[in-house]
Protein backbone atom coordinates (compact mmCIF):
# COMPACT_ATOMS: atom_id res chain seq x y z
CA UNK A 1 0.00 0.00 0.00
CA UNK A 2 1.32 3.58 -0.97
CA UNK A 3 1.22 6.58 1.29
CA UNK A 4 1.22 10.14 -0.05
CA UNK A 5 2.95 12.92 1.88
CA UNK A 6 -0.07 14.60 3.02
CA UNK A 7 -1.21 12.12 5.79
CA UNK A 8 -0.10 13.93 8.97
CA UNK A 9 -2.87 16.07 11.16
CA UNK A 10 -6.28 16.15 10.20
CA UNK A 11 -7.46 12.73 8.97
CA UNK A 12 -9.31 12.78 5.24
CA UNK A 13 -12.64 10.73 3.94
CA UNK A 14 -12.61 11.03 -0.17
CA UNK A 15 -16.31 10.31 -0.89
CA UNK A 16 -16.71 9.44 -4.52
CA UNK A 17 -19.78 8.00 -6.45
CA UNK A 18 -19.59 5.50 -9.21
CA UNK A 19 -21.79 4.25 -11.97
CA UNK A 20 -19.99 2.53 -15.10
CA UNK A 21 -16.73 4.61 -14.83
CA UNK A 22 -14.31 1.95 -16.28
CA UNK A 23 -13.35 4.18 -19.10
CA UNK A 24 -11.69 6.77 -16.54
CA UNK A 25 -11.76 5.94 -12.98
CA UNK A 26 -8.17 4.08 -13.21
CA UNK A 27 -6.55 7.81 -13.39
CA UNK A 28 -8.84 9.06 -11.09
CA UNK A 29 -7.65 7.00 -8.43
CA UNK A 30 -4.22 7.21 -9.26
CA UNK A 31 -4.28 10.60 -9.09
CA UNK A 32 -5.98 10.85 -5.14
CA UNK A 33 -4.39 8.02 -3.31
CA UNK A 34 -0.95 8.98 -4.32
CA UNK A 35 -2.17 11.99 -2.06
CA UNK A 36 -3.51 9.95 0.68
CA UNK A 37 -1.87 9.06 4.34
CA UNK A 38 -1.88 6.28 6.23
CA UNK A 39 -5.14 6.99 8.36
CA UNK A 40 -7.20 8.42 5.30
CA UNK A 41 -9.55 6.92 3.61
CA UNK A 42 -11.42 6.91 -0.57
CA UNK A 43 -15.20 5.90 0.14
CA UNK A 44 -16.66 4.41 -2.82
CA UNK A 45 -20.24 3.80 -3.40
CA UNK A 46 -20.48 1.86 -6.64
CA UNK A 47 -24.67 2.64 -7.88
CA UNK A 48 -24.53 -0.87 -9.60
CA UNK A 49 -22.57 -0.40 -12.41
CA UNK A 50 -22.73 -3.12 -15.14
CA UNK A 51 -19.38 -2.64 -16.44
CA UNK A 52 -15.57 -3.70 -14.64
CA UNK A 53 -15.90 -0.07 -12.71
CA UNK A 54 -15.59 -2.45 -9.06
CA UNK A 55 -13.10 -5.01 -10.20
CA UNK A 56 -11.14 -1.54 -10.97
CA UNK A 57 -11.36 -0.60 -8.23
CA UNK A 58 -10.47 -3.72 -6.00
CA UNK A 59 -7.53 -4.71 -8.30
CA UNK A 60 -5.45 -1.26 -6.51
CA UNK A 61 -5.50 -3.44 -3.25
CA UNK A 62 -5.37 -0.29 -1.51
CA UNK A 63 -6.33 -0.96 2.58
CA UNK A 64 -7.67 2.84 2.04
CA UNK A 65 -10.31 2.17 -0.46
CA UNK A 66 -13.78 0.81 1.37
CA UNK A 67 -16.58 0.23 -1.44
CA UNK A 68 -20.16 -0.52 -0.89
CA UNK A 69 -22.29 -1.69 -3.69
CA UNK A 70 -25.57 -0.83 -3.93
CA UNK A 71 -27.51 -3.68 -5.25
CA UNK A 72 -29.84 -1.31 -7.18
CA UNK A 73 -29.22 2.02 -8.85
CA UNK A 74 -30.59 4.85 -6.80
CA UNK A 75 -28.89 7.76 -8.66
CA UNK A 76 -26.05 10.26 -7.56
CA UNK A 77 -27.93 11.80 -5.22
CA UNK A 78 -28.26 9.34 -2.72
CA UNK A 79 -25.02 7.40 -3.81
CA UNK A 80 -23.16 10.92 -2.44
CA UNK A 81 -25.03 10.98 0.22
CA UNK A 82 -24.47 6.70 1.15
CA UNK A 83 -20.79 7.79 0.75
CA UNK A 84 -20.83 10.84 3.10
CA UNK A 85 -23.12 9.04 5.71
CA UNK A 86 -20.01 6.22 5.51
CA UNK A 87 -17.15 8.75 5.87
CA UNK A 88 -15.32 9.08 8.98
CA UNK A 89 -12.25 11.85 8.45
CA UNK A 90 -12.64 15.43 9.83
CA UNK A 91 -12.05 16.19 5.65
CA UNK A 92 -14.15 15.41 3.53
CA UNK A 93 -13.51 15.50 -0.32
CA UNK A 94 -16.04 14.92 -3.16
CA UNK A 95 -14.65 13.06 -5.95
CA UNK A 96 -16.18 12.46 -9.25
CA UNK A 97 -15.19 9.06 -11.04
CA UNK A 98 -13.91 11.06 -14.48
CA UNK A 99 -11.73 13.53 -13.39
CA UNK A 100 -8.00 13.57 -12.43
CA UNK A 101 -6.28 15.93 -9.58
CA UNK A 102 -3.43 17.98 -9.41
CA UNK A 103 -0.77 16.97 -7.42
CA UNK A 104 -1.11 18.97 -4.18
CA UNK A 105 -4.92 19.29 -4.45
CA UNK A 106 -5.15 17.38 -0.94
CA UNK A 107 -2.19 19.44 1.00
CA UNK A 108 -2.91 23.08 -0.17
CA UNK A 109 -6.87 22.59 0.73
CA UNK A 110 -5.48 20.83 3.91
CA UNK A 111 -3.50 23.96 4.88
CA UNK A 112 -6.59 26.29 4.23
CA UNK A 113 -8.48 24.51 6.73
CA UNK A 114 -5.52 24.27 9.30
CA UNK A 115 -4.95 28.07 8.76
CA UNK A 116 -8.32 28.83 9.96
CA UNK A 117 -10.36 26.97 12.25
CA UNK A 118 -14.00 28.50 11.46
CA UNK A 119 -13.04 27.66 8.21
CA UNK A 120 -15.49 24.96 7.09
CA UNK A 121 -16.02 24.49 3.36
CA UNK A 122 -13.16 25.30 0.56
CA UNK A 123 -13.75 25.35 -3.25
CA UNK A 124 -10.83 25.35 -6.16
CA UNK A 125 -10.34 26.36 -9.73
CA UNK A 126 -10.59 23.54 -11.88
CA UNK A 127 -9.25 23.10 -15.84
CA UNK A 128 -11.40 21.63 -18.27
CA UNK A 129 -10.13 18.66 -20.60
CA UNK A 130 -12.16 16.24 -22.79
CA UNK A 131 -12.72 12.48 -22.84
CA UNK A 132 -8.65 11.89 -23.91
CA UNK A 133 -7.40 14.42 -21.40
CA UNK A 134 -6.64 17.17 -23.51
CA UNK A 135 -7.13 20.56 -21.94
CA UNK A 136 -10.30 22.71 -23.74
CA UNK A 137 -10.25 25.31 -20.70
CA UNK A 138 -7.48 26.50 -18.52
CA UNK A 139 -10.11 27.99 -15.69
CA UNK A 140 -13.44 26.22 -15.08
CA UNK A 141 -14.52 30.02 -13.69
CA UNK A 142 -12.44 32.34 -15.70
CA UNK A 143 -12.77 35.68 -14.80
CA UNK A 144 -16.30 35.63 -12.98
CA UNK A 145 -16.06 36.19 -9.90
CA UNK A 146 -17.09 33.02 -7.06
CA UNK A 147 -19.44 34.19 -5.06
CA UNK A 148 -20.71 32.33 -1.92
CA UNK A 149 -23.72 34.11 -0.87
CA UNK A 150 -26.53 31.95 -0.87
CA UNK A 151 -29.09 33.94 -2.32
CA UNK A 152 -26.48 34.58 -5.60
CA UNK A 153 -26.19 30.73 -5.74
CA UNK A 154 -29.69 30.14 -5.60
CA UNK A 155 -30.09 31.98 -8.90
CA UNK A 156 -26.46 30.50 -10.59
CA UNK A 157 -25.31 28.23 -8.44
CA UNK A 158 -21.02 27.84 -8.77
CA UNK A 159 -20.84 25.69 -6.70
CA UNK A 160 -18.99 21.78 -7.96
CA UNK A 161 -18.67 18.65 -5.38
CA UNK A 162 -15.59 17.50 -7.54
CA UNK A 163 -13.78 20.72 -6.76
CA UNK A 164 -15.12 21.02 -3.34
CA UNK A 165 -13.35 20.04 0.47
CA UNK A 166 -15.59 20.51 4.29
CA UNK A 167 -15.47 19.83 7.85
CA UNK A 168 -17.68 16.60 8.29
CA UNK A 169 -19.19 19.01 11.14
CA UNK A 170 -21.61 20.45 8.33
CA UNK A 171 -23.07 17.05 7.65
CA UNK A 172 -25.25 17.77 10.88
CA UNK A 173 -27.00 20.18 8.60
CA UNK A 174 -26.78 18.73 5.28
CA UNK A 175 -27.44 15.15 6.19
CA UNK A 176 -30.36 13.21 4.79
CA UNK A 177 -30.49 15.00 1.71
CA UNK A 178 -34.28 16.34 0.91
CA UNK A 179 -35.26 14.06 -1.98
CA UNK A 180 -36.08 17.05 -4.10
CA UNK A 181 -32.87 19.26 -4.02
CA UNK A 182 -31.47 19.54 -7.94
CA UNK A 183 -27.76 18.30 -6.63
CA UNK A 184 -26.01 17.33 -3.56
CA UNK A 185 -22.98 20.01 -3.86
CA UNK A 186 -25.57 22.93 -4.48
CA UNK A 187 -26.85 21.75 -1.64
CA UNK A 188 -24.12 21.72 1.07
CA UNK A 189 -22.75 24.73 -0.40
CA UNK A 190 -25.96 26.67 0.43
CA UNK A 191 -26.12 25.07 3.39
CA UNK A 192 -22.94 25.85 4.58
CA UNK A 193 -23.36 29.57 4.07
CA UNK A 194 -25.72 29.94 6.83
CA UNK A 195 -24.12 27.36 9.17
CA UNK A 196 -20.32 28.15 8.57
CA UNK A 197 -17.46 29.69 6.25
CA UNK A 198 -16.26 29.03 2.78
CA UNK A 199 -13.37 30.37 0.56
CA UNK A 200 -12.28 30.19 -2.56
CA UNK A 201 -8.84 29.20 -4.57
CA UNK A 202 -8.57 30.87 -7.31
CA UNK A 203 -6.09 28.14 -9.07
CA UNK A 204 -7.05 24.65 -10.54
CA UNK A 205 -6.55 21.89 -8.24
CA UNK A 206 -7.91 19.81 -10.84
CA UNK A 207 -9.05 18.58 -14.09
CA UNK A 208 -12.67 18.45 -15.03
CA UNK A 209 -13.44 15.85 -17.34
CA UNK A 210 -16.23 16.44 -19.94
CA UNK A 211 -17.11 13.42 -22.08
CA UNK A 212 -21.03 13.83 -23.53
CA UNK A 213 -21.78 10.89 -20.68
CA UNK A 214 -20.90 13.13 -17.25
CA UNK A 215 -23.80 12.65 -14.61
CA UNK A 216 -23.79 16.19 -14.01
CA UNK A 217 -25.19 18.42 -17.00
CA UNK A 218 -23.22 20.44 -19.38
CA UNK A 219 -26.46 22.59 -20.11
CA UNK A 220 -28.85 24.27 -18.39
CA UNK A 221 -32.67 22.60 -17.68
CA UNK A 222 -35.31 24.13 -19.02
CA UNK A 223 -36.71 27.26 -16.96
CA UNK A 224 -39.61 25.34 -15.38
CA UNK A 225 -37.22 23.05 -13.91
CA UNK A 226 -34.77 25.40 -12.32
CA UNK A 227 -37.74 27.06 -10.74
CA UNK A 228 -39.00 23.84 -9.51
CA UNK A 229 -35.30 23.28 -7.92
CA UNK A 230 -35.13 26.47 -7.00
CA UNK A 231 -38.42 26.71 -4.90
CA UNK A 232 -37.28 23.19 -3.63
CA UNK A 233 -33.98 24.94 -1.88
CA UNK A 234 -35.86 27.55 -0.12
CA UNK A 235 -38.58 25.37 1.06
CA UNK A 236 -35.75 22.54 2.43
CA UNK A 237 -34.12 25.88 3.90
CA UNK A 238 -36.87 26.91 5.35
CA UNK A 239 -37.55 23.69 6.77
CA UNK A 240 -33.83 23.05 8.35
CA UNK A 241 -33.90 26.51 9.95
CA UNK A 242 -37.35 25.86 11.52
CA UNK A 243 -35.40 22.26 12.83
CA UNK A 244 -32.54 24.55 14.15
CA UNK A 245 -34.66 26.97 16.18
CA UNK A 246 -36.51 23.51 17.45
CA UNK A 247 -33.84 21.99 18.63
CA UNK A 248 -32.06 25.39 20.11
CA UNK A 249 -35.33 25.30 22.07
CA UNK A 250 -35.15 22.10 23.44
CA UNK A 251 -31.34 22.54 23.93
CA UNK A 252 -32.22 25.75 26.73
CA UNK A 253 -34.97 24.15 28.04
CA UNK A 254 -33.28 21.27 29.43
CA UNK A 255 -30.73 22.93 30.50
CA UNK A 256 -33.22 25.01 32.35
CA UNK A 257 -34.82 21.97 34.03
Amino acid sequence: MQTGPYGGGMKVSVCMATYNGERFIQDQLASILVQLGEGDEVVVVDDASRDSTVSIVESFCDERIRIIRQPRNCGVLKTFGRALEEARGEIIFLADQDDVWRGDKVEKIKGMFSACSDLTLVQSDCSIIDADGNTVAESRFGSQAFHVGPFRNLVRNLYQGSAMAFRRTILNYCLPFPSDIPMHDMWLGIVNQFVGKAEFIAEPLMSYRRHGANESPGRHAPLPQMMRWRWALLKNLVLLYRRRVILKRQSISIQLH
